[in-house]
């Protein structure tokens, strides 16, 4: 991929508008198909206050980029270059440091960026074909005429039903994908041994999410940093994982996660949604504790396999087993396995064994993001 298509693709992830010599009408009430060249995609935009919107994820795979991020904060990286969605902020930096003003959000748990802009010296066009409701992406590649493109998926271009404010309409989450993926979370961080886990991580090339505790936050704040730039997801354990101050009550317990939500933030600009009660939340994160943390827009994680490494510490080969035989139990029902490990020296022994048989097995890994629907042992999907 040349260093002048880097930028086009990027602004093509953000941006459509009126400097293809004339005015895009969008259409309020419907979506529209995304085209590559000469090929119709599954991909949907959605119009919405006059701009196109089209699902971040998507467009990424589909132009066979690297997609990676937390929370708050989404890195789309090519062969030459990066882009980095800041949504808390509204903004896209592109790797030349030019920033874009956007207001992203979330439709059916998918990140939404606007399409608002298109220069024509990067070598390529953007076409909107009202007569199609079709967004068409193009480069020199592309060999059929716009004519000729509608005749062949007239078919797959038929106009879908009209839908509501795609913001205010409400929708369900989607769940965790299901099939052959896998979530790492850590809790308990950050530790002295934080940089080695990442470096494993690193060496894999394999994306994990950290549920910290915020005075060890304070304690090892380049830790922190490094987790974020490393493209890991950040989530909340509360401040001090004492059982008898955290759960003293509904107000302690949120108390705790705005503590660690502002410590973090504090090191690294931004904040975090999701959340793991220390020793996961059952029993003691009842109903009164849910309402009142979930209340405030927090989104509450569990797992379904435990490593066991809290207590089998330098057995190496128990963790590995533990993990591998609750993660066989799950594949049987097609359920995608969310591992609990923690932030400790003994894990970093089993670790690199644990990523090497699952990827043998074909899982791909992930992190957790606000826009999915929580997993956890209450089944509270707030």
């Amino acid at each position: 991929m040349s260093l002048k298509k880097l930028p086009f693709i990027w602004l093509c992830m953000l941006l459509i508008g009126l400097c293809m010599g004339n005015t895009v009408k969008a259409l309020d009430v419907s979506t529209l198909r995304l085209s590559i060249n000469d090929k119709v995609s599954d991909i949907e935009a959605v119009s919405m206050h006059n701009t196109f919107y089209v699902p971040l994820r998507e467009l990424s795979e589909a132009l066979h980029l690297e997609m990676s991020g937390t929370v708050h904060i989404v890195t789309i990286t090519g062969n030459e270059g990066s882009l980095i969605v800041y949504q808390q902020d509204n903004k896209a930096v592109m790797s030349d440091g030019r920033e874009e003003t956007i207001q992203p959000f979330n439709r059916n748990g998918k990140l939404m960026i606007p399409v608002r802009v298109v220069s024509n010296y990067f070598g390529y066009s953007i076409s909107y074909e009202s007569q199609a409701n079709l967004l068409r992406i193009q480069d020199r590649t592309a060999t059929l005429s716009k004519e000729d493109f509608i005749t062949k998926f007239a078919e797959k271009l038929k106009p879908k039903e009209p839908i509501e404010n795609p913001v205010q309409q409400p929708t369900i989450k989607p769940t965790v994908p299901k099939g052959k993926v896998v979530y790492l979370t850590f809790d308990d961080g950050p530790t002295a041994t934080t940089g080695q886990l990442l470096d494993i991580l690193e060496k894999n090339q394999v994306k994990a999410t950290f549920f910290m505790i915020g005075n060890n936050v304070q304690k090892y704040p380049s830790a922190v940093k490094r987790t974020l730039s490393d493209g890991h997801a950040l989530g909340l354990h509360g401040l001090t994982h004492v059982k008898d101050k955290f759960y003293k009550s509904p107000s302690a317990a949120l108390a705790e996660m705005d503590k660690d939500n502002q410590y973090i933030e504090k090191i690294t600009g931004v904040r975090s949604t999701i959340i793991r009660p220390p020793y996961g939340s059952k029993p003691y994160f009842t109903q009164s504790f849910r309402n009142k943390v979930l209340g405030q827009g927090y989104h509450l994680w569990d797992w379904n396999v435990d490593s066991l490494d809290w207590k089998y510490k330098e057995a190496t080969a128990s963790i590995y087993n533990s993990v591998m035989n609750q993660v066989h139990k799950l594949e049987k029902s097609k359920v995608t396995p969310i591992i609990l490990m923690h932030d400790q020296k003994p894990t970093l022994k089993a670790l690199p064994q644990i990523i090497a048989s699952l990827k043998k097995e074909g899982y791909s890994f992930e992190i957790i993001t606000e826009g999915m629907t929580p997993v956890n042992f209450w089944e509270d999907q707030r």
